[in-house]
């Protein structure tokens, strides 16, 4: 067996119609399908990349970590200047940002969906991962997206 690709996300949300919209209204994926207690969102990739369930109860109370899922990685570009834009399109709507880093070959954006799980919105900013796998575990460098583009 190959992996080829990960091909979707399913989340339990806790409020349905603030969850949907937070994915539709501020992360842009196009909504496929909403009712029955499930959204179902593409980005046109694929048929689905997220399909969100209602269960009702409490968004999650980040702390100490514990075992379970740290966080969803979704790319938003291909340069710096990308990674800028959304940076300022995320504080202009208040979204609380809880971290940026520069991995060497993503420059990354930390923020939290309205059940408090953790995205990160990536542009990718250089291919030396191909010729060199461990490029992905450079040491996490401080990333300052906050000058005006």
């Amino acid at each position: 067996m190959h992996i080829k690709e990960l091909g979707h996300v399913v989340l339990y949300v806790s409020a349905l119609k603030r969850s949907a919209n937070f994915y539709r209204d501020l992360l842009g994926f196009q909504e496929v399908y909403r009712g029955d207690g499930v959204a179902v969102f593409s980005s046109g990739r694929t048929h689905h990349e997220l399909l969100l369930i209602e269960v009702g109860g409490e968004p999650i109370r980040r702390g100490h970590p514990t075992p379970g899922l740290y966080h969803i990685g979704f790319k938003i570009g291909d340069s710096p200047k990308e990674a800028k834009q959304v940076y300022q399109e995320l504080k202009e709507k208040g979204v609380v940002i809880v971290g940026t880093g520069d991995h060497g070959i993503t420059h990354s954006i930390y923020i939290l969906d309205p059940d408090g799980n953790e995205l990160e919105l990536y542009a990718d900013v250089s291919d030396e991962w191909k010729q060199n796998p461990k490029a992905i575990m450079k040491p996490v460098k401080l990333l300052n997206l906050e000058e005006k583009i």
